[in-house]
């Protein structure tokens, strides 16, 4: 059983791993602002997921106290919420302020 968990909490933090490498790759080679801020949003929380799923297993393996597993739970719940939120009302922003997405054959900024 310690080895099924053991490949479970791997494999989430190799995917927790890959997503924020690629929401850092995606902040960086990502023509315009709007692209850059859904890369950030949708990888970062898919990432912390991830980790958190894995250090939940962990604390469940290990026995430790109920309250660093509800802290946990918690802290998913806020991230799969406020993250989102976040992204998307730093882009209704800056669609107010008047920055259009870039299009194809326009310098990059």
């Amino acid at each position: 059983m310690n080895a099924v968990l053991d490949i479970a909490t791997w494999i989430l933090l190799a995917g927790g791993a890959f997503f924020s490498l690629t929401a850092a790759v995606g902040v960086l080679r990502f023509p315009d602002f709007y692209t850059r801020t859904h890369a950030a949003g949708k990888n970062d929380t898919l990432g912390v997921l991830l980790f958190c799923g894995a250090m939940l297993i962990e604390c469940l393996r290990y026995d430790y106290s109920w309250m660093v597993v509800a802290r946990l739970v918690l802290m998913i719940l806020f991230m799969q919420m406020a993250s989102p939120i976040a992204s998307h009302a730093i882009g209704q922003a800056a669609w107010t302020t008047g920055l259009r997405p870039w299009k194809k054959g326009e310098p990059t900024r």
